[in-house]
């Protein structure tokens, strides 16, 4: 029985760092086991084999974003190696749907976990600036970079919620940006 215990007040602990419900961190747990091969860690390598990342074109920063000791809350650089099930979790939360039933100011303060996020997706070098090297998609355009608080203007408006979140529908849950 103490083995159990200590297994469910695990269990709490995570959902109170990541918002998850019990039944999201199995299916994760599960998710997280196929992608790892029954490994204690995950590594860069274990995201060849999804499918939904495949075609992504952005596959390469999405992947690198799950390494980022910024999004991992391990520091303000540097990528970690791999990853164990609770900095998997971590990584995951950012893709959770937000509650809306939490305070207005709760919910902002989810929305800009997400945006950070994503900036740090393109943010490559950890500067706190996306430069136009980094972000490739107007090339037309010419400035020094993009910071945070720019980013939050261009994204303001823009339904975060819907467009940033997990399915939990079969085992082949992964996180998904549109």
């Amino acid at each position: 029985m103490g083995a159990a215990h200590s297994a469910s007040e695990e269990v709490r602990e995570l959902e109170g760092k990541t918002g998850f419900s019990s039944d999201q961190i199995e299916q994760l747990h599960r998710r997280f086991k196929q992608l790892s091969g029954d490994q204690p860690t995950i590594r860069k390598e274990n995201f060849n084999n999804v499918p939904d990342l495949e075609l992504n074109p952005i596959r390469s920063k999405i992947v690198r974003a799950f390494f980022d000791n910024r999004n991992l809350r391990k520091g303000p650089s540097g990528l970690a190696d791999e990853i164990n099930f609770e900095d998997f979790l971590t990584i995951m939360s950012y893709f959770r749907p937000i509650d809306t039933t939490l305070g207005e100011e709760q919910v902002e303060l989810s929305r800009k976990e997400k945006l950070k996020f994503l900036f740090h997706m393109y943010d490559s070098d950890s500067d706190g600036r996306i430069t136009l090297e980094e972000y490739r998609n107007e090339p037309d355009q010419v400035y020094e970079g993009i910071t945070f608080e720019d980013f939050l203007k261009i994204w303001q408006g823009i339904d975060i919620e819907t467009k940033m979140h997990i399915r939990f529908l079969n085992m082949e849950t992964i996180a998904l940006c549109h």
